[in-house]
């Protein structure tokens, strides 16, 4: 229920960002917004690859709310999630800047998509190709 409600009550930055995430728009991975993870709701969670982003308003500058914000991004380390945290503001106003760093973060804990990028930077631009199937494959 807390998480329904927390969907419904979304901020601007919230709508927007996730009208880039859902939909396994981003690298095929499935999103969830105001998704449980451990005692806290993370606003972004991707369970394949043990990511969650958060977007804080200006309420999250006091010295209290860092230090709460610090002990959550650590209680959801030990879980196996890292947490991206970002300003509403920088979601508002530099949007691709913020999917910029969520598609990096995403790409270094998804090790067969970093390979994969990887391999794809060491060939030339011609041989970007599939390779033909071996004799015998497919």
């Amino acid at each position: 229920m807390r998480a329904r409600a927390l969907r419904q009550g979304q901020t601007d930055a919230e709508a927007l960002l996730w009208s880039k995430l859902r939909d396994r728009q981003m690298l095929n991975l499935k999103f969830r917004r105001q998704r449980p993870v451990g005692p806290y709701f993370a606003d972004f969670a991707c369970l394949e690859i043990g990511l969650v982003i958060e977007l804080d308003g200006g309420q999250h500058a006091d010295g209290v709310s860092v230090s709460y914000d610090q002990k959550r991004s650590s209680d959801m380390a030990a879980l196996g999630f890292q947490t991206l945290r970002f300003w509403n503001n920088d979601v508002l106003n530099q949007l691709d800047a913020v999917l910029e760093q969520i598609l990096q973060t995403a790409e270094t804990l998804t090790p067969a998509l970093s390979r994969k990028r990887a391999r794809e930077q060491e060939r030339p631009e011609s041989c970007t190709q599939s390779p033909l199937p071996l004799a015998g494959e497919g």
